[in-house]
């Protein structure tokens, strides 16, 4: 389960609140107010990764037409199901996501685009907007769920300008190999590997999931 609470939003003509967290690191403690952007770039998920530091999983996106990144801290139910879609794995019985992918169809509706909207003490906020038969509705979200239903529905993702880094992956050839992580910094965060994938889909009960390729 992705862990949401779902609550009408008072008077606001059909427009449904998904609450929920997913973290920044590298932030001040406090941040003096929080932090909006006009200006939106197109983003794509670059890796899954581990942060080394906190054991956390982060998913790590880049703006398309650009080397810029926006690392954000997820749970681990969020992960593995942007692992499980990113890899392809063949499900018999659906995830959290697959369900919300197949209200939104069912109901004749579309996912236009997942924004990542805004920081707030150290919290990432997102919105879905959804085409329905009664027009386009917006969806508050996490943005792991956000980015986990986008995935399923081949959705695109934007982000704020002003929140993109110029941080590289680690392991990319340009990467600085010394001196302290920077705030923000991906020096710590690892992609998942093979075996870390294999471990998870052993962890898995068998009728979970029909034939895959990892």
């Amino acid at each position: 389960m992705c862990g949401c609470t779902i609550r009408a939003a008072g008077h606001s003509g059909g427009r449904f609140v998904i609450s929920g967290r997913d973290g920044v690191h590298g932030l001040p403690a406090c941040d003096p107010a929080p932090f909006r952007s006009e200006h939106m770039v197109e983003v794509t998920v670059a890796r899954l990764g581990l942060d080394s530091a906190t054991n956390a999983y982060v998913v790590i996106l880049k703006e398309k037409l650009g080397s810029r990144l926006l690392p954000i801290w997820i749970g681990k139910p969020e992960a593995e199901s942007i692992l499980v879609q990113i890899n392809d794995l063949k499900r018999e019985r659906p995830l959290t996501h697959d369900l919300c992918k197949t209200l939104i169809t069912g109901l004749g509706g579309t996912l236009r685009r997942v924004n990542i909207t805004r920081v707030e003490k150290r919290t990432y906020f997102a919105e879905m907007q959804l085409d329905g038969p009664k027009g386009l509705v917006a969806v508050d979200a996490r943005p792991s769920d956000g980015i986990a239903i986008a995935l399923r529905l081949a959705a695109p993702i934007f982000a704020p300008d002003a929140l993109l880094t110029t941080t590289e992956l680690e392991g990319d050839e340009d990467a600085d190999a010394g001196g302290e992580p920077t705030p923000g910094a991906l020096g710590g965060v690892r992609p998942l590997t093979a075996e870390q994938l294999q471990a998870y889909l052993e962890n898995l009960r068998p009728e979970d999931f029909g034939k895959f390729t990892p």
